[in-house]
């Protein structure tokens, strides 16, 4: 996955961020509420998120593709250089060889262009991640404010979690949250937008053309909803799936280490009796 690296460290970032903000509250405080999210599922399910995905996932396709052929080309180069050596002049070599190396150049220049700590790829993704971020953190404020949890954590980061009851699970009030709030900004936008018709000019009765455009556009965005559906839907399946392979996971880890501690128990045990 592209955004893998990407999100491995906001998680983290965001992790410390939450841990940062639950120092204010003493240790020692009894009937603590604590509440965990799967930052991963989460932004599985957030639309924005697999858009930006898809976008970042076709520039960098066009990126490769582009270094690739200028690599080949490179290597093309080479070939027929060597195999012309023998009969072509020392200065037409040493032109050749100045080709090559400004070719290598020139491929090193875009390779830290677009890949580079500060490339293009790195400031892209900052911009399309950073929206769905602040998404996320704020439905997740917003929910730890209105129930008054003490701590959340992300079960999906490396912090370990040996055991998580599932009402305590508010990966799904998180994305209820920010799909509320998208439908509230969606709303908003089409009261604005009305207004701003009903400034400019009066309604007109549609053509036959433009009901025919309007149905079309109507149509794809009823396919577009149904496909998002079937999507989340996969995602769930998956996640279920994955869900039941670290369980799996974790059981055998259990009776691993129940079984080295009767080993060492019966090992104590048996050099007591000796």
């Amino acid at each position: 996955m592209v955004f893998s690296k990407y999100i491995i460290q906001m998680k983290k970032i965001f992790l410390s961020v939450v841990l940062l903000l639950s120092v204010s509250f003493s240790w020692s405080q009894r009937n603590q509420i604590i509440a965990y999210i799967d930052m991963e599922y989460i932004l599985e399910n957030v639309p924005e998120y697999l858009e930006a995905q898809n976008t970042l996932d076709s520039k960098i396709a066009k990126w490769r593709k582009k270094l690739d052929d200028q690599a080949r080309h490179i290597e093309v180069l080479k070939t027929d250089l060597a195999n012309e050596k023998a009969i072509l002049t020392k200065d037409l070599i040493e032109e050749k060889e100045e080709e090559i190396s400004l070719k290598q150049q020139e491929l090193r220049r875009l390779e830290s262009l677009y890949f580079g700590p500060k490339g293009d790829m790195f400031m892209i993704r900052k911009q399309l991640v950073k929206p769905i971020q602040d998404q996320v953190y704020n439905a997740i404020q917003s929910i730890a404010k209105r129930k008054k949890y003490d701590f959340v954590f992300d079960k999906s980061s490396d912090l370990v979690m040996l055991y998580s009851n599932k009402k305590y699970d508010i990966s799904e009030l998180v994305l209820s949250t920010i799909d509320r709030t998208r439908l509230i900004d969606q709303r908003n936008e089409k009261r604005e937008a009305k207004k701003n018709e009903k400034k400019v000019a009066p309604k007109k009765e549609l053509t036959e053309k433009q009901k025919t455009a309007l149905k079309k556009k109507e149509d794809a965005a009823a396919k577009k909803i149904a496909d998002r559906e079937a999507k989340k839907k996969l995602i769930a399946e998956r996640r279920k799936k994955l869900l039941k392979q670290r369980e799996e996971k974790r059981r055998l880890l259990r009776e691993k280490k129940e079984a080295a501690k009767k080993k060492k128990e019966q090992q104590k045990k048996d050099e007591n009796n000796n």
